[in-house]
C-alpha cells in the first residue's frame, strides 16, 4: 500500500501507515490509552466506513476523535461539511493545516471544535445530520448516548467501537447481550451491526476486535413521561439482572406493590427479567410508576 492514497482521482489523499507516524512525530504524539486513541493506518478501512455509512454530499458529518485525521480526509470527499471534536488539543490545532496540505480544494469543509464529545452542550450550524466517528473505547457508549441525546438533527450515524460494545449496542431483547446500551440506545434509534474491523489497522493496535455499528433515528415511545424516567427504570431492572423485575424494581417503585402495579399497567409479568423488555415496555413500566 502507498503511502498516501487517493480516495477518488481528484479527492483528498488518504493517510497510510508512514504518513500516520510522521504526523505524529512531527506533533511529538504518542497515542495514549487515557483518551482511548488508537489511530487508522489503513486508508482502505476508511473507505469502507464512509462507504457503509452512506454519507452524501448533502450531509453535515459530526466526527469524534478525528486524531491524525485519517477518516477525517475521507469524509470531506464525500460530505457538504465535517465538523470534528477533538479533546486533545495539540490534535486538535493541527488536523486544519494537515487537511491543508492532504487535500487543499476540500479544507473550506473543515470545521474544528475543541472539546470534550461527553461534555459539548452546542455546535455550531448547520447541525450535523450524520454521526461517523471512530469512538475512544473507553468512554463509546456513554458518548454516543449523550450526542443522540443532545443533536436531533442527527439522522444515521456508523460509530466505530469495542467488538463486545458493538454486539451489546445492537442487541434484541432475550439475547444474552441484550442491556442497558441496548435499551436506551433503541430509544434514539434503530441499531445493528455492521461489520468487524481486525487490530491491524491500528496503531497501536488495540488488545481487542473492533466493530462498526450502524443506526438509524427513530421517535421514542409514545408516553407521557421523561427519557430521564424511562432509563432510570432500565437502570432498576438491570441492576440485578437474574433477579425477576418486580425484585429488581421493587426499590425504585418504593415498594413490591408499587413495582407490580406498574407491571400490570404496562402488560409485563412480574416474573420476567429485565432482558426480556424492549424499550416501549420500559416506558410503560415508566409511565405506570408515574400514575401511582
Amino acid at each position: 500500500m502507498a503511502a498516501s492514497e487517493d480516495l477518488t482521482s481528484a479527492g483528498p489523499r488518504l493517510l497510510g501507515p508512514a504518513d500516520v507516524r510522521s504526523l505524529a512525530a512531527a506533533l511529538g504524539i504518542r497515542p495514549t490509552k487515557q483518551r482511548g486513541q488508537n489511530f487508522v493506518l489503513d486508508a482502505n478501512t476508511v473507505r469502507r466506513i464512509v462507504r457503509t455509512a452512506a454519507v452524501s454530499a448533502d450531509d453535515v458529518v459530526l466526527e469524534v476523535g478525528p486524531g491524525l485525521g485519517s477518516l477525517t480526509l475521507a469524509l470531506l470527499g464525500s460530505a457538504k461539511r465535517v465538523v470534528a471534536v477533538e479533546v486533545d488539543p495539540v490534535l486538535a490545532r493541527a488536523l486544519p493545516a494537515t487537511v491543508a496540505s492532504y487535500a487543499p480544494d476540500f479544507a473550506e469543509r473543515l470545521r474544528v471544535v475543541e472539546a470534550d464529545a461527553l461534555r459539548v452542550t452546542s455546535l455550531p450550524d448547520p447541525q450535523p445530520t450524520v454521526l461517523v466517528a471512530n469512538l475512544p473505547y473507553n468512554v463509546s457508549v456513554p458518548v454516543l448516548l449523550h450526542l443522540m441525546a443532545l443533536l436531533p438533527s442527527l439522522r444515521n450515524g456508523l460509530v466505530m467501537v469495542q467488538s463486545e460494545v458493538a454486539d451489546r449496542l445492537a442487541a434484541a431483547p432475550g439475547s444474552r447481550t441484550y442491556g442497558i446500551p441496548s435499551a436506551k440506545a433503541a430509544w434514539f434509534a434503530s441499531v445493528r451491526r455492521a461489520g468487524t474491523v481486525g487490530r491491524n489497522v491500528f496503531w497501536p493496535a488495540p488488545n481487542v476486535e473492533s466493530g462498526l455499528v450502524a443506526w438509524e433515528h427513530r421517535d421514542p415511545p409514545a408516553v407521557k413521561v421523561s427519557r430521564a424516567e424511562v432509563f432510570a427504570v432500565v437502570d432498576a431492572a438491570f441492576a440485578h439482572r437474574r433477579k425477576t423485575l418486580r425484585s429488581t424494581l421493587k426499590e425504585y417503585a418504593g415498594s413490591a406493590e408499587a413495582a407490580e402495579k406498574a407491571l400490570a399497567y404496562a402488560g409485563v409479568d412480574h416474573m420476567a427479567r429485565g432482558e426480556s423488555l424492549a424499550i416501549e415496555d420500559f416506558a410503560r413500566i415508566a409511565e405506570g410508576l408515574a400514575r401511582a
